[in-house]
């Protein structure tokens, strides 16, 4: 590792981005976000990028599937209810095969909501927010280093099956400031990108990037095949942190921002003579059901915790299938769970498995 600098989680994004080899960047401003279009209009031109503020979301993500048919890195941004507009466009970078990365750094909702943090779009990044049988690959980051980490990541891992990427964060992530220490040299990864639209002076046969297949017999062979991509990625890139989950009475299970809070909980507990672990899942999508696997009997019982009403904690009770019992807590609209929030809830569990 090289140089360490205190910065913005957003900025971080941008300028990891930047080292991931991404020229390319189209959005539209939205709170807690909007520092990366800020980092990335100042620096893009730069260096010969191309910075463009769309005039919606809706035509930021079809311009992000435009530079992506070509072979180039790109990337989007915004925040909960803007994402909620990408949806189309992203269910097409999706069926046209096309690798991008999109950022969500959530804020509270329905509706327009509030600009305090919340995790309330996990059902839109995992379970699919447009239309059709799709998958992104969804990478919740817990501090500034891992938004570093994790960016160039999705870079890479979206070239590699050719797929859409997203950062999926929070307010608190997007606004932090922490210590981050960069690589000198990144470690971008190159792929076959002979499939781009990107001109050929007439040497070869013509590239058609699309998504539209008219005969239904082509356009099921064509998701079969979206299938098989998504089994080998779901086989190939589960990621969790497993943290002192050993002789575990009770295991959180928490992810992003929240996953801090529950290791400041495991804390409070051991100074209590109770000894708790969390489970925290770095892929939202594949979910790290791996992970659940190599601790499922070690404690009593199983504890989601979200800044949600609850969105999570269905992967983890299919995930966990009937083999204990999976209880949650979560504040909603902004409010962040606390300690105490974690600890009145694990009383009552073990109140419940005395």
């Amino acid at each position: 590792m090289g140089q360490k600098l205190l910065m913005k989680g957003n900025e971080v994004i941008a300028e990891a981005a930047i080292r991931a080899g991404c020229r390319h960047y189209f959005g539209y401003p939205i709170t807690p976000q909007t520092e990366i279009a800020h980092y990335m209009a100042k620096k893009l031109p730069k260096i010969g990028g191309v910075f463009l503020q769309a005039e919606s979301e809706v035509a930021a993500i079809n311009m992000v599937y435009g530079a992506a048919s070509t072979g180039k890195r790109v990337m989007t941004s915004s925040s909960s209810p803007g994402i909620s507009l990408k949806m189309e466009g992203v269910s097409y970078i999706a069926g046209a095969q096309l690798p991008a990365v999109l950022v969500n750094i959530m804020r509270g909702g329905p509706g327009l909501g509030g600009i305090q943090p919340s995790q309330s779009d996990y059902f839109q990044a995992t379970k699919g927010g447009g239309h059709g049988d799709y998958r992104m690959i969804v990478l919740a980051p817990s501090s500034v280093q891992e938004l570093y980490e994790l960016t160039i990541d999705a870079f890479n891992l979206a070239d590699k099956y050719r797929i859409m990427s997203m950062i999926l964060g929070d307010g608190v992530l997007g606004q932090m400031m922490e210590v981050v220490e960069f690589r000198d040299e990144e470690k971008v990864e190159t792929y076959d990108k002979s499939w781009a639209a990107c001109g050929h002076d007439n040497k070869r046969e013509h590239n058609v990037v699309t998504s539209i297949h008219i005969d239904p017999a082509v356009l099921e062979q064509w998701n079969i095949n979206l299938q098989n991509k998504y089994q080998t990625i779901s086989g190939n890139e589960q990621r969790y942190e497993l943290y002192n989950c050993e002789n575990a009475e009770i295991i959180l299970v928490a992810y992003g921002s929240v996953a801090r809070i529950c290791k400041g909980a495991i804390k409070e507990a051991k100074e209590q003579g109770i000894n708790l672990g969390l489970m925290r899942p770095i892929t939202l999508w594949p979910f790290p059901t791996e992970g659940f696997e190599k601790i499922i009997d070690i404690p009593c019982a199983f504890l989601t915790v979200e800044m949600s009403s609850g969105q999570m904690v269905e992967d983890v009770k299919l995930t966990v299938n009937g083999r204990k019992p999976v209880y949650f807590t979560g504040r909603m609209g902004g409010m962040i769970p606390t300690v105490k929030n974690i600890m009145d809830k694990v009383m009552e569990i073990r109140e419940k498995h005395r």
